[in-house]
């Protein structure tokens, strides 16, 4: 009796943490107990065996993201070694759909983390920013599966969209001495003309500015958790 009710006094401060019903907490724990191999944490070689992230380009983001104590909420960088399943709601709670009863600040509030959490993918370094070659790393990961692209080719696919996100938050510009890619004429009309100044990366502020406008929850999916309500990115 005893145990039954402090299991129930803990799923109900995890619904209050996470924000998910009793009925997703059980189902996410089985899914968790199928990773983990039913054991009480879950560490990157357990995402080894999962079918639908074995031929994803960016899977070693995706499941670093798992680990990041900024996702975690336990620190402003760093990775984990492993999660236990309150770590792992956490995690899902960033995919958890936003609910149709917030106001509208609660809903501003849900989507700014929800992107906070993409942001944190982008920035593999942690310094609050995501730059030039971070990007660029992610789209030559995502190319990287079509033999019909070359490595430069995808190079300069992200040296255009990256000067393109630049164009948005020019005020942002700083100055930075060091060689200028060549980006699409639409960005550099926007720029500044002066060959020393480079945008040096794309600030969470920023992020939020490209982001304005676009459905987050269109681009943000967990599919290999088979989940119909919870949906990682692609």
């Amino acid at each position: 009796m005893g145990a039954a009710h402090s299991a129930s006094e803990e799923v109900r401060e995890l619904e209050g943490k996470t924000g998910f019903s009793s009925d997703q907490i059980e189902q996410l724990h089985r899914r968790f107990k199928q990773l983990s191999g039913d054991q009480p944490t879950i560490r990157k070689e357990n995402f080894n065996n999962v079918p639908d992230l074995e031929l994803n380009p960016i899977r070693s983001k995706i499941v670093r993201a798992f680990f990041d104590n900024r996702n975690l909420r336990k620190g402003s960088s760093g990775l984990a070694d492993e999660i236990n399943f309150e770590d792992f709601l956490t995690i899902m709670s960033y995919f958890r759909p936003i609910d149709t009863t917030m106001d509208e600040e609660q809903v501003q509030l849900c989507r700014k983390e929800k992107l906070r959490f993409l942001f944190h993918m982008y920035d593999s370094d942690s310094d609050g920013r995501i730059t030039l070659e971070e990007y660029r790393n992610v789209v030559e990961e995502l190319l990287s599966g079509n033999p019909h692209i070359e490595k430069e080719s995808a190079r300069s696919i992200a040296d255009g969209a990256m000067m393109e996100a630049a164009s948005v938050c020019v005020g942002q510009m700083v100055r930075a001495r060091g060689p200028r890619p060549h980006p699409p004429l639409s960005a550099c009309q926007a720029l500044p003309a002066e060959p020393d100044q480079v945008y040096e990366g794309i600030t969470f502020d920023d992020f939020l500015k490209i982001w304005q406008g676009i459905d987050i929850e269109t681009k943000m999916h967990v599919r290999f958790l088979n989940m119909e309500t919870i949906a990682l990115c692609h």
